[in-house]
């Protein structure tokens, strides 16, 4: 699966990131970004297959994906950069949903 993942990056597959799994135990679904940067996937990439690739994907870009004035945003934190350490995902310091926070 890994090797099929890298061939689809490497020729420009456009990826987004989501889970249809009913079986995975809530919370660990960002263990998925780590599989995808060990496959060759950016940090960068990886951060835009789960807002803009995902937003696009289900035709709801003009709602959702990027934080701009009169879209809906929920917000994650954390102490490190994913962007430099994509591992960095599975530890959520912060959550924001809707304007309400839920982990401080």
């Amino acid at each position: 699966m890994m090797s099929h993942f890298a061939v689809a990056y490497k020729e420009g597959v456009n990826i987004a990131y989501g889970t249809d799994s009913g079986v995975s135990k809530h919370g660990t679904n960002a263990d998925e970004a780590v599989l995808m940067k060990q496959a060759g996937m950016t940090e960068a990439d990886i951060i835009k297959s789960a807002t803009v690739n995902a937003a696009d994907l289900i035709d709801m870009s003009d709602s959702l994906g990027t934080l701009e004035v009169g879209k809906f945003a929920d917000i994650i934190a954390m102490d490190k950069s994913p962007l430099e350490d994509i591992a960095a995902l599975t530890d959520v310091a912060f959550v924001m949903k809707g304007g309400k926070v839920y982990k401080d």
